[in-house]
């Protein structure tokens, strides 16, 4: 997908300091894109677009650092809602500020950047929006009752937004990745020696394997999100892109 592409667009992306929301915000900026990336963490002096912190869960704080962007140019071509967490536990185990967090970022923050962008994205009648949700959106997950709900909340969430934004000729849509080398999954699995399990499957949780055999790389998700925010997909919105080597036989 290097042969896309985005000289002249302005892309906003969640989540950037690190994992697969990096990995999407610098493809836009090596393919030409003048990149903005909020996260609560710094994520390091060398990445090559620049990185704002703020609170995504945190009205206020959202709406100063949109007010400041907007300040600098009232345009926004691409929203890519990456921000996520992970909390792990049954529903009986899991503590209300698990399940809080799960839903005020992997959710609640896809919903704030949306409200405040919509306006411009109406005024221009053009743009693309892109959320980052997760297959388990798609399947439960055993011990992952917070994860999944709020996948599912911003699957939902997408949609409803992509039905409205239409008529301006604005397009939204999910990528869902599975299993993917990331920080977050390796922390998941204890370290990249549990990859194996997620490959071959886990009977026990109820958890196919994954009939490509592979765990996905950040490149892999950022191809599918840069197809969809380009022009290529001009014809293409409220659509869900599992990106999972087959894990969730397409459910």
């Amino acid at each position: 997908m290097q042969d896309l592409d985005f000289s002249g667009k302005r892309v906003l992306v969640s989540g950037a300091a690190g994992g697969i929301g990096r990995r999407i915000a610098e493809r836009f900026s090596l393919a030409g894109a003048d990149v903005v990336g909020l996260d609560l963490a710094r994520g390091g002096s060398t990445l090559p677009f620049r990185l704002l912190s703020v609170d995504i869960r945190d009205p206020a704080s959202v709406a100063a650092v949109c007010r400041g962007l907007e300040a600098e140019a009232d345009r926004l071509d691409i929203l890519v809602n990456g921000a996520g967490v992970l909390r792990l536990g049954s529903a009986e185990t899991l503590t209300p500020e698990d399940w809080s967090a799960c839903m005020e970022v992997n959710a609640g923050g896809a919903f704030l950047l949306m409200r405040a962008w919509i306006p411009a994205f109406q005024r221009q009648r053009s743009g693309a929006i892109v959320n980052i949700a997760s297959n388990a959106a798609h399947v439960p997950r055993v011990g992952m009752a917070a994860y999944c709900a709020s996948k599912a909340a911003l699957v939902s969430l997408s949609h409803t937004v992509g039905l409205e934004l239409a008529p301006f000729g604005v397009r939204c849509n999910v990528v869902s990745p599975g299993s993917t080398d990331t920080p977050m999954l390796e922390g998941m699995m204890q370290g990249k020696s549990g990859y194996a399990r997620l490959i071959s499957g886990q009977p026990e949780q109820f958890k196919l394997g994954i009939p490509l055999g592979k765990i996905a790389r950040a490149d892999d998700i950022a191809d599918v999100v840069l197809f969809l925010a380009s022009e290529r997909a001009g014809h293409v919105t409220l659509q869900d892109i599992v990106v999972d080597g087959g894990a969730t036989l397409a459910a």
